[in-house]
């Protein structure tokens, strides 16, 4: 039995694959910092865009969506502006949060699921 570290691992991989191949230029994995974790940095569109991946092996506890919340919105956001000011980059760019849910059958994304204000 994989724990939840290698099942997410396998995920990300599989979300980066699918976005590379639809346009996103991934710049960075699984960003960590104190706030919190990023899975996926990428660009798309003129876009620096944050991503989080989550994975459901079935929809009984609610989707991949549902599971981000605004308590995992908010430490994503976090995240997302601490990742900016220790890169030195501006907050006046173009950016968005997207999130991608993979179950077993198919890789979904929401495209600016949430704002940063």
């Amino acid at each position: 039995m994989q724990n939840n570290r290698a099942i997410g691992t396998k995920y990300e991989q599989l979300a980066k694959e699918y976005l590379s191949a639809h346009g996103y230029e991934i710049v960075e994995s699984n960003y960590y910092c104190k706030k919190g974790e990023l899975d996926l940095i990428a660009k798309e569109s003129g876009y620096l865009v944050f991503i989080e991946v989550k994975y459901r092996k079935n929809e009984k506890n609610g989707s991949g969506f549902d599971a981000v919340h605004i308590g995992k919105q908010k430490k994503i956001k976090q995240s997302a502006l601490f990742y900016l000011m220790e890169r030195h980059l501006s907050l006046d760019q173009p950016m968005r949060f997207d999130v991608v849910s993979v179950d077993d059958r198919e890789i979904k994304v929401i495209q600016n699921a949430f704002d940063y204000y």
